[in-house]
């Protein structure tokens, strides 16, 4: 009983130790990246654009991808590529575009990275947990108006999470 006891002592005080060993994070659920993708998505219908939108987690892993009627299949990518953007920066991918229009043609030949307008982090809490990408619209900053629609038709859902 006593080397139990002693044991469990250790353990316990040597837990700081190891306290860089797990790491927690947040990422964006699923239901909350499958209901942005969906109202980004009606948000341009209703403005007679077919898009995609693409929601990509925190580490740039697709979480879902939705693609309207009539898209055509090149707007998921694209749409995917804008959110890999935007999550790398941790600021709109149009933002990221006019900021650093210095290392824009480099970047643009970075697998899995599109330096064009329409893609948005997500940040709840201060932390980034994902971001969502849009195109197919006549011009990214139709795109990024539909992100911008269904990020402000869920933000009680996304200042929930926090």
């Amino acid at each position: 009983m006593k080397k139990t006891w002693l044991l469990t002592l250790i353990a316990l005080t040597s837990w700081p130790a190891f306290a860089g060993d797990l790491v927690r994070e947040s990422s964006i659920g699923m239901e909350l990246a499958r209901d942005l993708a969906t109202e980004a998505v009606l948000a341009c219908r209703e403005n007679g654009y077919s898009v995609s939108a693409v929601v990509v987690d925190r580490h740039g892993n697709q979480r879902v991808a939705l693609r309207d009627d009539v898209a055509s299949k090149f707007t998921l990518q694209i749409a995917e590529e804008k959110a890999n953007a935007a999550l790398m920066s941790g600021i709109n991918s149009g933002t990221f575009r006019e900021q650093r229009a210095d290392i824009r043609p480099e970047m643009n030949h970075v697998n899995g990275i599109l330096m064009m307008v329409g893609g948005v982090p997500i940040t709840v809490g201060g932390s980034r947990v994902g971001a969502i990408g849009v195109s197919g619209a006549p011009g990214g900053e139709r795109d990024e108006a539909c992100v911008m629609t269904a990020l402000d038709k869920l933000a009680d859902r996304i200042a929930f999470a926090e």
